[in-house]
């Protein structure tokens, strides 16, 4: 069954969103931290609910990264497997195999494409004119701590401060994460795809903070599905971390490189364990500090915020929401946590955060048994240096990583 997908609905600026056309490929490149991994699960746990009205997810999973970071050209996270043609290939097949029906693809790793040519071949690959590219942006203040946590949580030892320097003050803004301006300078994104597509195939969503349900009713609504149909899917593993979290992990970053160890042990035991068990079993109460950003890098990234949004306006791309949002205007946006200093409070990690955390790197490395070898058994680990048992755990973790 196809569905016309003609439905109308006001959005909150009061105008109205058009419909896509059905057997559109809509295509949401993100970028991150503008409410991807909660639209995604929304799509991914609708599925079958969406394929009744005639909207399909190709993706077999909740968010097809592999796949999208081969077809960008990109490498994977710190330490994983590096995603391979297949990947890319498997799902250009999930996608060709909708037909004529609409469906609806959702990756914020789309946003790291470098070039146009990149570009060029991710939307003739996906369906050419049938793609229709969509862009979700929030204020630059916002997303600031959230990606500089998520760099930590992928092995950045550069502390908050001295990142925001980097990105803010030292040109040419590249260093130490050449990744953030390609990502979240949102008018050369927008730029970058329009030239591809069109402006009349670009549409630009900026996120409403205040209104919780506003991204899925837009989807709802631009994909022809009844409202309500999309709800959201509780994923404690994508919380962000507190300060006290991101520091803490910071400095075993720290350690981690010292030690030279291998980054596919960071991945397993790090990422995918310690930090990943943590961020499930521990829930941040209000005695929490969050990451707070200093005032003049707020005021230089709504300074940046406001230049991209007159540039955005004057696009012709479809805009849903409201641009100023995105220039840091207070009247629009809920109350920005001020950050928290020494003599405020002291962000210190809880005894049973730092447990959990431990015993999630314990487990995976449970996961991944290896036999002693002879060279162990010749001293006892009293006899052994605790800078060489952690080279020695992790070859050997590396090695059971490879045969498996």
């Amino acid at each position: 069954m196809e569905t016309d997908c003609k439905r109308d609905e006001p959005p909150a600026d009061g105008g109205a969103i058009a419909a896509l056309p059905a057997g559109t490929r809509l295509l949401h490149i993100g970028p991150h931290k503008t409410g991807t991994t909660s639209i995604q699960g929304a799509l991914f746990e609708a599925r079958d609910a969406m394929a009744r009205h005639g909207v399909e997810w190709p993706a077999t999973t909740r968010h097809p990264m592999e796949a999208v970071l081969a077809g960008c050209a990109r490498t994977g996270m710190m330490g994983d497997t590096r995603p391979t043609e297949q990947h890319w290939e498997r799902l250009l097949q999930q996608v060709r195999a909708t037909g004529r029906r609409t469906s609806v693809l959702s990756s914020e790793f789309f946003a790291d494409a470098t070039d146009d040519a990149t570009v060029e071949r991710v939307v003739e690959q996906l369906g050419g004119e049938r793609v229709h590219v969509l862009v979700t942006l929030r204020p630059l203040a916002r997303i600031m701590p959230s990606q500089w946590q998520q760099y930590v949580q992928n092995g950045l030892r550069m502390g908050y401060e001295d990142w925001l320097r980097h990105m803010l003050r030292k040109a040419p803004y590249e260093q130490p994460n050449p990744s953030f301006w390609r990502r979240h300078r949102h008018d050369r994104l927008i730029e970058r795809w329009a030239r591809v597509v069109g402006t009349e195939r670009v549409t630009v969503v900026v996120v409403d903070d205040r209104d919780r349900e506003g991204l899925t009713r837009t989807f709802e609504t631009l994909l022809g599905l009844p409202e309500g149909l999309l709800r959201p899917v509780p994923d404690a593993a994508n919380r962000s971390l507190t300060l006290a979290e991101t520091e803490m992990l910071r400095n075993l970053n720290k350690e981690f490189r010292a030690n030279e160890l291998p980054a596919e042990l960071y991945s397993q035991l790090v990422r995918n364990g310690a930090v990943m068990h943590m961020k499930n079993a521990c829930t941040p109460g209000p005695g929490d500090v969050k990451i707070g950003t200093p005032q003049w890098a707020v005021e230089a990234a709504d300074g940046i915020g406001a230049e991209m949004a007159e540039r955005i306006g004057a696009m012709g791309v479809r805009v849903i929401g409201d641009l100023r949002l995105l220039s840091g205007d207070r009247s629009l946006l809920p109350a920005v946590p001020k950050p928290a200093t020494r003599t405020d409070v002291d962000p210190r990690l809880a005894p049973e955060v730092a447990a959990q955390a431990l015993y999630g790197a314990l487990a995976a490395a449970a996961a991944a048994p290896v036999r002693h070898t002879a060279a162990a058994k010749s001293r006892t680990v009293h006899q052994t240096s605790s800078g060489e048992l952690v080279r020695v755990l992790g070859h050997r973790c590396l090695k059971r990583l490879r045969l498996r």
